[in-house]
């Protein structure tokens, strides 16, 4: 079985054995063609199928080698373009299958728009260009909410502190609450507790004001109230903020003291209270901020969440269709989630089967058993499972029970002369003879039975066991691409595009190698889950079909992965110690762009072909089927 040894995933990752080569130059098939900024060319006569293999069992994961694509007319002398070739590549199985070569302008750039394909991240550009989703900064977040409150305020006539409490009984909905306010607006005051005098927060009047907390008397500018006629002194005011804040978010819901008043504590009011002291009440109005800032998010009623990736503070909000097939959205941090179910995005596979597998990898009670079932053998006496740990097959029994038995026919093994198994007994006539021949028959019948039993058992933990490394392994490569991303975020692309003497929007083409990467990474992570749940024997076209799509993606994915990881480096260093003044000559720099630019494309169309069987439950079995072609190979 092959391994990875440079990014921890997906089975037979450095096997890329690679080479290249000059070639020729050869005409455009089709003038037509030549503004185009990438370019077909059959590359192979058939496309290597997987012959029955899972992705990873090769030890040859890219099947082949990097090899220079023909030399273009007018492109630099030495320049090599390079795409990835399979050792099986004259299979007849797949005569016909075209790939593709993406080439680049001698300028640097990466033809039409390139300049806003590279400045964008990732997230940003799968968001712009797809138009399903948005990823919110703590800074966007706010700025909506000061905005919401803006609009609503001037719109209802009311304070900014009412606007807001309004916002939030309304999950955030501006056109909600001004549908609701102006069909019944006596309702909607009752239903948030709104004074009749849309005051957010009043000074007493007259000389002196008794405090309804403490009854102490105050001037009547050292009390307030929440726009009711309930008055309390400053410092009543910042106990009660102060403890309300310790509890929680539940402060946003803050009423008047007065427990016979509905009148909301706005924001402004709390503001004023907790600005008059410092210490911990300043750290109280931080948190006060915060809880408001949550607010837009997970009082929403799901229209926006939070990306749950490690340490990110963004948020999500899904644009899209709620029927739309795809509903994976992606931060800017790399972390990606499905919309409709909240798992991690799993695309292509249904959100019913990441929960299946997500149930049977928490609970191991059911692969325990078929472990037991596989290699134990129960007891004949008192039925305990037994594991058979030496090379003899006369087995005992643990106390109490001491039975002594064989293991091969479990029939009772007294002594060292118990040979039932391996040499004939003497044979006995009459009735004795027909009743013995009976008990042996049942007893046969009996062992095969257990036999069929514990190969059944086995093989389901062997299938298992099988879908579980390669979904764990993808899991572990994707973290690896996570954090290679984050590094050339932090700077790596600007060390390399020093060394290659070009600007740093030139090397948009590897984070968009890493971005291919990574989808491939989630999909064939997912992709075994949905393998385990195939059913060997009635969904045989099915699996057959199954595995020649995903080794196919894995191929090219470990092609891909290898070159924008193990060669980058070795082209550009690790950026630690001497290898930190590296100068990566132009020819070379350009032969890497085309190469991964190549093999780039390559991966994402067949990554697409796996999505769209996955998405429509691969059809061309079902039109096998119907020809009667079942379980043929394309």
């Amino acid at each position: 079985m092959g391994s990875s040894d440079h990014h921890g995933g997906g089975a037979g990752a450095g096997a890329c054995n690679k080479r290249s080569r000059k070639a020729s130059s050869f005409a455009d098939d089709d003038d037509d063609d030549k503004g185009e900024t990438s370019r077909r060319r059959k590359i192979c006569e058939g496309t290597p199928t997987s012959g029955g293999r899972h992705d990873g069992e090769s030890g040859d994961a890219c099947g082949g080698h990097a090899q220079a694509a023909p030399h273009r007319s007018g492109s630099s002398a030495g320049e090599e373009d390079y795409m990835c070739e399979y050792d099986d590549c004259d299979d007849d199985d797949g005569a016909g299958e075209e790939d593709y070569i993406y080439e680049y302008d001698d300028d640097g750039g990466e033809g039409e728009g390139a300049e806003q394909a590279q400045d964008d991240t990732p997230a940003a550009a799968r968001a712009r260009e797809e138009q399903r989703y948005v990823v919110l900064t703590e800074e966007d977040i706010r700025a909506r909410q000061e905005a919401d409150t803006a609009k609503v305020a001037e719109v209802l006539s009311i304070p900014p502190g009412f606007a807001a409490v309004l916002l939030r009984h309304f999950k955030w909905r501006v056109e909600r609450v001004q549908e609701e306010w102006f069909t019944d607006d006596r309702r909607v005051r009752g239903a948030v507790g709104l004074p009749p005098e849309l005051v957010p927060s009043a000074r007493g009047a007259g000389p002196r004001v008794v405090c309804g907390i403490c009854f102490d008397e105050y001037p009547a500018g050292r009390t307030a109230s929440a726009g009711c006629e309930h008055y309390y002194c400053d410092g009543c005011w910042r106990g009660y903020v102060r403890a309300a804040v310790g509890d929680g978010p539940r402060c946003l819901s803050l009423r008047c003291p007065d427990p016979f008043c509905s009148a909301p504590v706005v924001r402004e009011l709390v503001d004023e209270v907790l600005s008059a002291v410092g210490g911990s009440a300043d750290d109280d109005g931080v948190r006060y901020a915060r809880f408001w800032l949550r607010s837009y998010v997970e009082e929403s009623g799901g229209k926006v969440r939070w990306c749950g990736g490690a340490g990110c503070a963004r948020a999500l909000e899904f644009l899209g269709d709620a029927a739309a097939a795809d509903k994976d959205v992606f931060c800017e941090c790399g972390h990606g989630v499905c919309w409709a179910c909240g798992e991690e995005a799993h695309r292509p596979v249904s959100c019913g089967t990441v929960r299946a597998w997500l149930v049977k990898n928490s609970s191991d009670s059911a692969e325990t058993a078929n472990w037991v079932v596989a290699h134990t053998k129960a007891c004949p006496k008192c039925g305990r499972p037994i594991e058979k740990n030496q090379g003899c097959n006369h087995m005992r029994c643990s106390p109490p029970c001491g039975h002594h038995f064989c293991w091969l026919c479990l029939q009772p093994a007294g002594g060292a002369d118990h040979y039932a198994c391996n040499d004939s007994r003497p044979r006995r006539s009459g009735a004795d003879a027909d009743d013995d021949m009976a008990a042996a028959a049942a007893s046969t019948a009996s062992a095969e039975e257990e036999r069929l039993k514990r190969r059944r058992a086995r093989a389901s933990l062997e299938r298992y066991l099988y879908h579980y490394e390669r979904w764990a392994s993808n899991r572990a490569a994707l973290e690896s691409v996570a954090r290679d991303t984050a590094a050339l975020e932090r700077g790596e692309l600007e060390r390399m595009a020093r060394a290659a003497d070009v600007p740093a929007t030139a090397l948009g083409f590897v984070s968009e190698a890493y971005r291919q990467v990574a989808d491939g990474r989630r999909v064939l992570r997912w992709a075994h889950a949905y393998g385990y749940f195939l059913d060997p024997e009635r969904d045989a076209a099915k699996r057959a079909l199954f595995d020649d799509l995903q080794n196919q993606a894995n191929r090219w994915l470990e092609c891909l992965h290898a070159a924008a990881e193990l060669e980058r480096k070795d082209l550009f260093g690790d950026g630690k110690g001497k290898e930190a003044a590296v100068v990566v000559a132009a020819e070379a720099f350009r032969a890497y762009r085309q190469k991964v630019a190549n093999l780039t494309g390559v991966t994402r169309k067949f990554l697409g072909n796996l999505v769209r069987a996955f998405e429509t439950d691969l059809p061309e079995v079902a039109a096998a089927a119907k020809s009667g072609d079942v379980g043929s190979r394309r």
